[in-house]
């Protein structure tokens, strides 16, 4: 049974992933959600999340706020673009892909933010050899907003994003044969 933990991030190493963004950007946001999983088992269990998770337009299926999501090219660059529950739009360019994380750029959107840069990645724990971590971190400026107002909207979007995925997760084991529950799942923040 996969148990999860919601964790708030506060990590730089995460952050300096996001390249010379975290240099660029004056604000910073992110958070994690740790997957207890099978020691002996971590890359099946990571792989077996980024399929379901990971993605590029995979986000319309576990964030709550999206209703659907479009694939676009523009020459060689890949983009994606979101259509919100209340009818707006967020166009994202695709800067950077790994088999298990993915870097994007906000294009266009009704966000306050500005210079946004983003990484959602499906990691290993560093410290702990049964979990794996579903992150997602982001380094921007507040636009129209003052900067506490502006990360307030970001962190909302994450951890929306990543308690729905905590519960897609609860809601699968439900299901499983081995009779685990969710009652060891542990919120911290």
């Amino acid at each position: 049974m996969k148990k999860v933990l919601f964790t708030g991030l506060v990590v730089a190493g995460t952050l300096a992933g996001l390249g010379g963004a975290a240099e660029a950007a004056s604000l910073a946001s992110g958070r994690k959600l740790e997957v207890k999983v099978d020691p002996k088992k971590v890359e099946e269990e990571k792989t077996a999340l980024w399929q379901r998770f990971g993605g590029w337009c995979a986000i319309s299926e576990w964030h709550p706020s999206i209703t659907k999501c479009e694939e676009s090219k523009e020459g060689d660059a890949a983009f994606r673009t979101l259509t919100l529950k209340d009818g707006g739009t967020i166009k994202e360019k695709l800067l950077e892909r790994s088999n298990v994380s993915y870097r994007y750029a906000i294009v266009a959107s009704p966000l306050p933010v500005k210079n946004y840069e983003a990484q959602f990645s499906i990691v290993p724990d560093d410290d702990d050899e049964d979990e794996v971590n579903v992150a997602w971190a982001a380094t921007f400026d507040a636009e129209g907003k003052p900067d506490k107002e502006a990360r307030a909207v970001i962190d909302s979007i994450f951890k929306a994003g990543l308690d729905n995925i905590k519960a897609q997760l609860a809601k699968s084991s439900e299901g499983k044969a081995d009779g685990g529950d969710s009652d060891g799942d542990k919120d911290k923040e």
